[in-house]
């Protein structure tokens, strides 16, 4: 029988209630709630004096001094580099380099800031190995192995640092808590504690998270809520390059990604992304768009297999692009073009697998699929920029004058834009041939040089 400094929470979703159930009631989940006891604590008579309200005349704004990750890439993601007193929420799939890119980004700032690496899950012996594997040189780093959170908080106020490093939050403890490290309410109350310390001692604080099964961050969502950063380092088993995405920014945009390529010796950060997802291949089924991330455009390969099909329902698989696309832009091109893909399997990849969630990629999809139907290459040297409406049409495309940049940077000699109001022409004609189309026929006549 549970005591008054009882609660269950759901190890999924992080929802409290008073009594035990077989079943979470908010997340529907079976067997994932637990007891959970804390400790008494001695009441306080301390009140905090009460602030007055402002108007936003009389309130000033101090200049944000931010320091360097190390990394420009990094640096781009947090928005300009690393605010002090800011928690920063770094997530990813285990070995996937999360504690790599910190230590790397440790050491480099170590050179000109006071920096603390607290390790939870590993000896000091183990982080010194692959200290000395990525050969990284450090002037003020120290490190730190402890679990005990007050521990912790105790050497944090001691060294004083400008940056400190928890590595994980999910291996750490409150010990007025009686549940076990990695819990739903173990990972709240720490991460609640080390968020009042970094702003009141104005030490930036980064946070390694682990990730479920799903590829969500573990513990609650009120941990995001919490921190002002929050990133999710991707990538996969047999790609060497990695994506550090924001997806949620107090000092900068979100959806924001810098991308890095993993090496024997640790990281690099890759100052041309286009290089690594684009072969500019001739081939029918091919062709390359500009998709934009964050701020950021950069090429992508589109690759498309159209083939009869043999089954019942034809297959419709997709890499990099979402399924519910895909089905939207061939119903497209069976009612506005008149093929009959119904009788087509259709698969789709992009290229390295990127994940491209820009719709102005429609486009470059929907020709890619009929260049490989047709079996015809489409036109050489040329991009594609649009997005495709339910009645054929193509529509303006997002950050269209820096697409088109992108596109000359990396050489293409055409590219194929939504019909715009903007001078468009006249800017880049020496530098690239630019053909405005208005639907889905018009592009497919221009680019595969033939009538319906």
């Amino acid at each position: 029988m549970s005591n008054k400094f009882s609660t269950f929470i759901c190890q999924n979703c992080g929802s409290e209630t008073s009594q035990y159930f077989g079943r979470c009631i908010n997340c529907n989940e079976w067997n994932t709630i637990i007891e959970e006891k804390k400790k008494p604590r001695a009441k306080t008579t301390n009140i905090t004096e009460s602030k007055n309200s402002k108007l936003f005349n009389e309130i000033e704004i101090d200049t944000i001094s931010r320091f360097t990750s190390g990394f420009r890439e990094f640096d781009r993601v947090l928005g300009g580099g690393i605010v002090p007193g800011s928690i920063v929420l770094l997530g990813g799939e285990p070995g996937i380099g999360k504690s790599t890119i910190v230590l790397q980004s440790a050491g480099i700032i170590s050179l000109n800031e006071k920096v603390l690496y607290i390790t939870a899950e590993e000896s000091l012996e183990q982080v010194k190995i692959r200290w000395e594997r990525l050969n990284q040189n450090s002037l003020d780093l120290k490190i730190y192995a402890e679990t005990n959170l007050s521990l912790i908080i105790e050497e944090i106020i001691k060294i004083k640092p400008s940056f400190a490093i928890i590595d994980s939050i999910q291996a750490i403890y409150n010990d007025e808590m009686e549940s076990s490290p990695g819990s739903v309410s173990q990972v709240r109350t720490c991460s609640s504690e080390l968020q009042k310390l970094a702003k009141a001692n104005n030490v930036a604080l980064l946070i390694i998270g682990h990730v479920t099964k799903e590829g969500a961050l573990a513990g609650p969502k009120t941990l995001e809520h919490l921190v002002d950063v929050v990133l999710n380092f991707e990538g996969d088993n047999i790609a060497s390059h990695r994506l550090l995405r924001g997806i949620k920014n107090r000092f900068g945009s979100t959806f924001e990604i810098g991308i890095f390529e993993m090496f024997e010796n640790g990281l690099e950060e890759v100052s041309n992304p286009s290089s690594i997802f684009t072969n500019k291949e001739h081939i029918s089924g091919v062709t390359t768009t500009i998709t934009n991330e964050g701020s950021r455009p950069f090429a992508v390969d589109i690759q498309a297999l159209v083939n009869k099909t043999f089954y019942n329902n034809p297959r419709r698989t997709t890499t990099g692009i979402s399924i519910n696309r895909l089905h939207q832009i061939l119903a497209v091109i069976e009612k506005h073009v008149g093929i009959k893909l119904s009788e087509y399997d259709c698969y789709i990849a992009t290229g390295g697998g990127f994940e491209i969630n820009d719709p102005s990629s429609d486009l470059g999809v929907a020709i890619s699929i009929l260049s490989s139907l047709k079996n015809i290459p489409p036109l050489k040297n040329c991009s594609y920029i649009g997005e495709l409406g339910l009645s054929g049409q193509v529509r303006q495309a997002y950050n269209l004058r820096a697409k088109i940049d992108e596109a000359i940077r990396i050489g293409f000699k055409n590219i194929l834009i939504p019909k715009t109001t903007f001078e468009i022409k006249d800017n880049f004609q020496s530098l690239i041939h630019i053909k405005e189309i208005s639907d889905i026929n018009e592009a497919m006549n221009y680019v595969l040089e033939q009538k319906v």
